[in-house]
C-alpha cells in the first residue's frame, strides 16, 4: 500500500507527497524509490512510478518531471509541449493549467513544493533545495502560475529536512545573509559550533512573502528512515547512494 500524505490547503486537487511505503524496490532503495538518476534497478524504478501515476488518476508517461539541477528556471507546461523531453530539461519547477497532467518532483532532503489555486485551475510543482531557494525558484513559479491566470494560491512544503537534523557551514549562511541580514533568523547555533539552517521556515516564508497561503506538513525527511529517504542520513550512514521520494500535483 502506499502511503501518501496530504493537505488541506491543496484540498479540491489531486496532489500528495508520497512516503518510501509501498514501492517494489529493495535494498538501499526500499519502497518507493522514483529516482532514475539513482542506481536502483530501472525495472523497479518503472513500476514506482507507474503505481504513482496510477495514485494520481493518470498514464505513466503523463506523470512527468525534469532534470532537476538546483536553479530557478520554471517550466510552463501547455498542450502542446512534448512531455517525453521534460526528463533532461533543465529547471526546476513546473506550472501547467492543463487536466490530465501530474507535475512532479523528486526529493531526498530538499523541498517539494505542490502549489495550487483551484479555482483558476493551475498548479505547480517545486524542487528547493538551499541553492535554488537562494536563487528565487520559489518566487519564480508563483510568477508562472500568475501568468497563466492564478491568484489564490495555496502551497504545501512537503517532507524535508528540518533544521534540527540540518547543520551547514558558516560561509553557506553568509551566502544568504550578505544580501539580506534579516535572513540570520533562519539559522541557529548548533551543538558543533555551526549553524543550523531552517530550510521549510525560509520556503514557507518566501511563499508568503511572495502573497502565497503556505504550510510546511512538518515531516523531516532525516528523521524517519521508516518513511523517507534522505541524502544526509545516507551520507552519515557511507552508504554508497540513496533513493528519491516524489511529490505530484494534478488538475
Amino acid at each position: 500500500m502506499l502511503e501518501i500524505l496530504t493537505h488541506p490547503l491543496l484540498d479540491g486537487v489531486r496532489h500528495g507527497f508520497f512516503t518510501r511505503k509501498g514501492g517494489a524496490s529493495s535494498g538501499l532503495y526500499a519502497g518507493l524509490n522514483c529516482g532514475r538518476g539513482s542506481s536502483d534497478q530501472s525495472e523497479a524504478v518503472a513500476v514506482n512510478r507507474a503505481r504513482v501515476a496510477e495514485a494520481m488518476g493518470v498514464a505513466p508517461e503523463r506523470l512527468v518531471n525534469l532534470h532537476q539541477s538546483h536553479t530557478a528556471n520554471v517550466v510552463t507546461v501547455g498542450p502542446d509541449t512534448d512531455l517525453a523531453a521534460l526528463r533532461g530539461t533543465p529547471a526546476d519547477a513546473l506550472v501547467t493549467a492543463e487536466p490530465g497532467i501530474a507535475l512532479a518532483v523528486l526529493t531526498a532532503d530538499c523541498q517539494p513544493i505542490l502549489l495550487a489555486d483551484r479555482r483558476a485551475g493551475v498548479i505547480g510543482a517545486v524542487h528547493a533545495g538551499w541553492k535554488g531557494t537562494l536563487g528565487g525558484v520559489i518566487e519564480a513559479a508563483v510568477e508562472a502560475m500568475r501568468a497563466l491566470g492564478a491568484r489564490d494560491i495555496g502551497a504545501v512544503v512537503g517532507p524535508t529536512i528540518s533544521q534540527r537534523a540540518y547543520e551547514v557551514g558558516h560561509e553557506l549562511m553568509e551566502q544568504f545573509t550578505d544580501d539580506d541580514p534579516d535572513l540570520a533568523r533562519f539559522f541557529a547555533g548548533g551543538p558543533n559550533g555551526r549553524p543550523m539552517f531552517d530550510l521549510p521556515g525560509l520556503g514557507v516564508a518566501r511563499l508568503r512573502a511572495a502573497g502565497v497561503e503556505a504550510e510546511w506538513s512538518r515531516h523531516c525527511t532525516y528523521g524517519d528512515p521508516e518513511r523517507f529517504f534522505s541524502y544526509r542520513r545516507s551520507t552519515h550512514r557511507e552508504e554508497p547512494d540513496y533513493g528519491r521520494l516524489i511529490s505530484a500535483i494534478a488538475l
